[in-house]
């Protein structure tokens, strides 16, 4: 895995040597390295292990994509903000399911970081309203869920925004009793 800016240095090199081949018209050889110097760059915004991740991901591959993403040793090294900030959602995603303390640390992290993605920055917060809500911060959570709300602009996450809202609603509501209503005391008073 390469440094961030080894890759850069890579993509001017290569640059550099497709100028040469047109100064010695080798058109084809040139525009072939300037083509591969675009890679080179791609890869400088869009981590190669990042977008391997998302593959397996996609696929429900949970296993995978972590193998994936393990590759990365030193992600402040390695990636630009935004794909720390993806890095730490991918993070986030994968541990939702097994372990909230983590994974709400890990989203909040990718959203200091930031996403480029209206929908990803979505998710994060939805799953952030989740785990404090789960913890009893309804303020917190019903917060995060209006972010989210506003975020959803293509309406990708309708259905879980309205089933957590649904979840919220019931647990505001207060406990009914039925039968005979009160305690045993005020039975006993009356009686």
């Amino acid at each position: 895995m390469f440094n961030k800016i080894i890759k850069l240095i890579i993509a001017a090199g290569i640059f550099a040597y497709a100028i040469y081949q047109f100064t010695e018209s080798n058109i084809g050889n040139g525009i072939m390295l300037i083509l591969l110097a675009g890679i080179f760059i791609f890869l400088y915004f869009k981590n190669e292990f990042i977008l391997l991740a998302f593959l397996k991901l996609r696929k429900q591959d949970f296993e995978g994509a972590q193998k994936w993403l393990n590759k990365i040793k030193n992600p402040e090294g390695a990636l630009v903000k935004k794909q720390q900030g993806y890095f730490n959602y991918l993070h986030g995603v994968m541990l939702a399911q097994s372990n909230m303390n983590e994974s709400e640390k890990y989203f909040k992290k990718a959203i200091d970081l930031g996403l480029s993605m209206d929908h990803d920055l979505a998710m994060a917060k939805l799953n952030l309203a989740g785990i404090a809500f789960s913890k009893r911060r309804k303020q917190e959570a019903q917060k995060l869920l209006t972010e989210a709300t506003k975020l959803d602009k293509q309406g990708m996450l309708t259905d879980q925004i309205k089933m957590m809202k649904d979840n919220m609603k019931r647990a505001q509501m207060p406990n009914q009793h039925y039968g005979a209503g009160g305690s045993i005391r005020a039975q006993k008073r009356r009686g």
